[in-house]
């Protein structure tokens, strides 16, 4: 359905924290993204986390209102963020990492190349390990799974080629609760996984080869070969056209002006903190976000008695649930 008319336009507020560069945003309790850093160990200066975004675009573009919206997104890798402005909205990213908004900012004004990042380190080493131990995973082969353009195709090569019981028996060593992932991630990240996350992913990789052509999804590229997809193209919106923010989420959606964005889309967003955040951030969505807007909130998590909304549309195979929500309807409108 067509949200109603949004009201007058106006600018989002600034959260109330210090100038990025002059100083520190307040502490965001409840998040393990404050310290920005995936892997366990002692406190150093925050990584980049994320040297491309694992979340489908075309998502939002499909739910959103039309282009000229005003958008808030997670700055991240700038993937997103990039997408939307090329689209034609005006969109705003926030990250609470400094080092992960700089790798952003590099990425979207200066056209900087996509760097490696923690999330691409522990993606690598399970692609070398199945690459080591499993014929089938050898980096030739999965090319030639990627060059498939036909899903039924595809479904038998997965099946009968690549989840086999030798990739059945690494994952559940590397992904398990007591396994070798667990191990390295931050405390508090370790909840976030699903229980038996092993098994969880490999049904998410099968459900996307079995729907979206291989050739044409970036995701399948970067997630099972660690490679851009041959004449994938960059998308670099240039200086001054994302407006980037320092600071956390949902502090920034508390403060900003009521119905300050028409949408905001959030991944990651609950996956590690527990239920009370999750309820303050549909507060904060519901304050900053006109009635009628749309919220996209993806999660590593299964689906619970809502569903998995549009995660089978999601072409970058990783998520459980992306719930579409229209604001302003006590949550009885998801999608």
């Amino acid at each position: 359905m067509t949200p109603p008319p949004a009201p007058p336009r106006r600018t989002a507020d600034a959260p109330r924290t210090p100038d990025p560069a002059a100083g520190t945003p307040s502490p965001a309790a409840g998040t393990p993204w404050q310290q920005g850093r995936l892997l366990a160990g002692p406190a150093r200066r925050p990584r980049v986390l994320f040297g491309r975004m694992y979340e489908d675009p075309a998502v939002e573009l499909a739910a959103f209102p039309p282009p000229g919206a005003r958008v808030l997104c997670i700055a991240s890798a700038g993937d997103t963020a990039a997408a939307l402005a090329a689209a034609g909205y005006e969109v705003t990213a926030i990250d609470l990492n400094p080092t992960q908004l700089a790798y952003a900012r590099a990425r979207l004004e200066d056209g900087a190349p996509a760097a490696t990042g923690s999330a691409e380190r522990l993606t690598g080493l399970g692609r070398a390990a199945a690459a080591a131990l499993l014929p089938g995973w050898r980096p030739a082969a999965v090319a030639d799974f990627l060059r498939l353009d036909d899903p039924d195709e595809q479904r038998r090569r997965w099946t009968d080629g690549f989840d086999g019981p030798g990739l059945r028996l690494l994952a559940a060593t590397a992904l398990r609760p007591a396994g070798a992932l667990a191990a390295v991630l931050h405390p508090g990240f370790r909840c976030a996984l699903p229980r038996g996350f092993d098994e969880v992913l490999l049904r998410r990789i099968a459900r996307t080869v079995a729907r979206h052509p291989n050739a044409a999804n970036d995701w399948a590229w970067r997630l099972l070969l660690g490679r851009e997809r041959p004449g994938a193209a960059a998308v670099t919106p240039g200086p001054g056209r994302v407006r980037l923010l320092r600071g956390e989420v949902v502090e920034h959606l508390e403060r900003c002006t009521a119905g300050s964005y028409d949408a905001v889309t959030l991944s990651n967003v609950v996956d590690g903190p527990g239920p009370r955040f999750a309820r303050r951030l549909r507060a904060a969505v519901e304050h900053a976000v006109r009635p009628g807007g749309t919220a996209v909130v993806r999660s590593l998590r299964e689906p619970g008695p809502g569903g998995a909304g549009r995660a089978a549309g999601d072409r970058s195979m990783i998520w459980g649930v992306v719930r579409v929500v229209r604001t302003g309807t006590d949550g009885a409108r998801t999608r």
